[in-house]
């Protein structure tokens, strides 16, 4: 496995993004400057403060997780495998990461459920990323020494996240009056899989667009370079990094399950500085048949709820999400 550390590393749309292209001008020149940083509340997974968790997940739907138990020399030769994989050259990453157990994409985070990148949105996403089923890991059996210490790495990752979800759905449901029925398969670990995440550098452009997440929950180890924003009290805040921190977003699932208790966080990424942003993202979801119900929302299953996203997607541009699942909710063109 041959490394490569210039623009041939990235897809060729993104290997102009400082120049003068008039088409990147005019989207720069819409984009905000955003200042201000956001007093993300923090959750100490070492003794879970019911009321702190519960106060995070209604006014914030997204917190600062500390002591979560991930040791740092994991994150950080994950950090560093994934730099690896990512500095080939596209063509080779295309080739290489192609199996259903890892597979690359590029300019959308919006995926089919095999993982093949869903297009259709109106704005072209500046990231690249891997996709990997976390159930799935096992099967795979790279014969590139690099790409099989990266699964191992993966898969003790994956491990250590599908404790911390669990254990802050538990903590959920249980602060939400939830009756066993209620939480029963709502998460479910063999649904888990993880997003590594690669931003090019650029003078400035959006690396995500304003969304939710479609997940019950979603943990987030970002790098220092920072971008993350969300969305809170009509105005966009930073997120900024902390090293040894995850950040715990609430998805659109645990939105409907709350009854609208808990916010599903929205958020975007910014590409701003003069360096590449990586960040690994895990996502989880209920088991496969379990349906939401709500007295918010009509009964939903997950699966109804990605083929809705997957369409809108298609059609409109974009994922309309929780909206089309509301009880009297206005028709939506």
């Amino acid at each position: 496995m041959s490394e490569m550390s210039n623009l041939e590393s990235y897809p060729p749309v993104f290997r102009n993004l400082n120049s003068a292209d008039p088409q990147i001008a005019e989207r720069k020149n819409s984009m905000e400057d955003i200042q201000d940083s956001a007093p993300v509340p923090v959750v100490d997974f070492q003794c879970l403060s019911p009321d702190n968790l519960g106060e995070a997940c209604k006014d914030w739907g997204i917190f600062r997780l500390v002591n979560h138990g991930i040791p740092t020399s994991l994150l950080s030769k994950l950090e560093d495998h994934a730099r690896k994989l990512f500095s080939l050259s596209f063509e080779s990453k295309q080739a290489l990461l192609t199996s259903p157990y890892m597979s690359y994409f590029w300019g959308t985070p919006a995926l089919t459920p095999s993982g093949a990148a869903l297009r259709g949105a109106l704005n072209m996403n500046c990231l690249e990323g891997l996709n990997v089923p976390l159930s799935q890991l096992p099967q795979f059996q790279p014969e590139d020494p690099v790409l099989d210490c990266f699964r191992l790495l993966l898969e003790e990752y994956g491990s250590h996240l599908s404790r911390i979800a669990t254990t802050l759905f538990e903590a959920m449901a249980k602060n939400l009056n939830l009756a066993p029925k209620q939480s029963e398969s709502k998460l479910a670990e063999s649904t888990g899989f993880i997003r590594v995440y690669r931003y090019p550098p650029s003078g400035e452009a959006w690396g995500m667009m304003a969304h939710t997440d479609s997940s019950v929950l979603s943990i987030v180890n970002q790098d220092q370079v920072g971008g993350l924003e969300i969305f809170k009290d009509n105005r966009w805040f930073l997120v900024n990094p902390i090293p040894n921190t995850l950040l715990v977003h609430i998805g659109d699932v645990m939105q409907a399950i709350s009854n609208d208790e808990y916010i599903s966080v929205e958020h975007r990424v910014r590409v701003k500085k003069e360096e590449e942003r990586f960040s690994i993202c895990y996502f989880v979801f209920p088991a496969n048949g379990s349906v939401i119900r709500s007295s918010k929302y009509k009964p939903f299953t997950y699966a109804d709820f990605q083929e809705q996203v997957q369409k809108d997607t298609k059609t409109l541009g974009y994922k309309v999400g929780l909206q089309r699942f509301k009880l009297n909710a206005d028709m939506i063109d």
